[in-house]
């Protein structure tokens, strides 16, 4: 079924099967980040199987919209979605961290198809992202460039300093979706780095703001689309989610961010998404 014939309930189909690689996954690894992948599961569904302009089966296509994971430690999701596309068979999932393996812990650009960017420290995919985004406009091409970060990751200085930078240049092409679950890997963010009003600080960086459900694929969908029509500046959707959505042991532990589930809990999980 091509993107364009696809439902929402199809797409809320394609988001279960995406949570379920999530644990299967890390929890063959015995490692893993299963929180931030299953909090980011709508964004990312939402993106490669309706939004994003893209040929699994041509990477490397020059007009292919960009899909920045800024927030790398959600490697499992974005391997789960490139599977479940055709950038890889589905069967490799289960190499997930393994020696040789294509799926590293972080994305890897060198080794994994339709990876953009091979990452894992925090704060930099949105820098990345600014200069692929000028590369479309200096070479007029028509692409739009997407950058998924954490909102932990927000912490970091280099964040505001593609912000500004983004603004300055009118990068109309550009949107940040910033996974809002207010979670980060040493508890909640209002203890480590409060980082509200969070739609406040980017509209005052010059940015187009919009806040959504983060689990809401209508919200999520409407939200690309009205991104499409903001002209002279970047948007950024701030999208409010739940660590760990899904899996009800799972939500909001943070617990949950960096370790992965023992078998057991994979299996009392799997079944929650059955």
């Amino acid at each position: 079924m091509g993107k364009d014939q696809t439902t929402n309930q199809d797409l809320e189909a394609v988001a279960k099967t995406l949570r379920r690689h999530i644990i299967t996954m890390t929890a063959a690894a015995g490692s893993g980040h299963p929180g931030g992948s299953l909090s980011s599961v709508e964004i990312v569904t939402a993106l490669f199987f309706r939004v994003l302009r893209h040929r699994p089966s041509e990477p490397h296509w020059a007009d292919r919209d960009r899909f920045i994971l800024s927030k790398a430690h959600a490697a499992p999701l974005l391997y789960a979605a490139l599977a479940e596309t055709g950038y890889m068979p589905v069967g490799e999932l289960c190499t997930l961290r393994k020696l040789d393996s294509r799926l590293q812990g972080h994305p890897d650009k060198t080794c994994t198809p339709g990876v953009e960017m091979t990452c894992g420290s925090l704060g930099q995919g949105l820098s990345f992202g600014i200069g692929a985004a000028l590369a479309a406009r200096l070479n007029s091409q028509t692409y739009r460039v997407y950058v998924l970060l954490g909102d932990g990751e927000c912490d970091e200085g280099q964040v505001w300093e593609a912000a500004m930078a983004a603004a300055h240049f009118k990068m109309d092409n550009l949107v940040a979706i910033i996974d809002h679950n207010e979670l980060q890997i040493d508890g909640w963010n209002r203890q480590v780095m409060n980082l509200e009003p969070l739609p406040d600080k980017w509209r005052a960086f010059g940015w187009y703001v919009i806040e959504v459900n983060g689990h809401d694929l209508a919200q999520i969908l409407a939200a690309f689309a009205q991104a499409e029509k903001v002209k002279g500046q970047p948007t950024a959707i701030i999208a409010h989610t739940i660590k760990g959505k899904g899996v009800s042991f799972m939500e909001n532990n943070v617990d949950f961010h960096g370790k992965a589930p023992t078998p057991e809990e994979a299996e009392r999980a799997l079944k929650e998404l059955a």
